[in-house]
């Protein structure tokens, strides 16, 4: 994350933590993220200065005027008049940070070769939320490289019991055993 997503995605998430609206601003970053990496020349007209300040947040009022919450409309407007819009992801990347650690939830990826079944990924979940004692967000991310097993990343941490670990773990005991 970038300093300006940090300080920038962390303000509002105070501003919106101290309103109670954390949750509910969440939801809008989450879907104007997923908006604009779906339509990235929209923040490139965000950004460009051949239109006046005032211009692109008439523009950022046409858009989402009444249909988002108006601190996540000002936050728009604060980044694209600071020239910021492009750190827009960074932002919501610290705003789910801080969101995460207020609420004690812990995102998981579990990494296998095949999806995980709803049984398997409920199994799994309960499990890390008893191991944690945390709120276990937990996705599953297909690898073919992966083989078999399952690998969980995590704060920045890999537990990796995959076929390939294993076999790696074996290979690597070979060549270290002196006859």
């Amino acid at each position: 994350m970038t300093e300006v997503g940090t300080n920038y995605g962390g303000a509002l998430y105070e501003l919106a933590a101290a309103e109670e609206l954390s949750e509910e601003i969440l939801g809008q970053l989450q879907a104007l993220s997923k908006s604009f990496a779906e339509e990235p020349a929209f923040v490139k007209l965000l950004c460009a200065h051949s239109l006046s300040k005032t211009e692109r947040c008439r523009i950022l009022d046409d858009s989402f005027a009444g249909k988002v919450h108006p601190y996540v409309l000002n936050f728009l407007k604060i980044l694209t008049e600071k020239g910021y819009m492009r750190q827009f992801p960074d932002c919501c990347k610290a705003y789910l940070v801080r969101y995460h650690k207020d609420n004690n939830i812990l995102p998981v990826t579990a990494v296998t070769a095949v999806a995980l079944s709803p049984e398997q990924a409920a199994r799994l979940k309960e499990k890390l939320e008893k191991l944690t004692e945390k709120t276990v967000e937990l996705t599953n991310r297909m690898d073919p490289n992966v083989l078999g097993g399952v690998r969980l990343d995590f704060d920045g941490k890999s537990i990796d019991d995959t076929l390939a670990h294993r076999l790696e773990s074996v290979r690597n005991l070979l060549n270290n055993t002196i006859l």
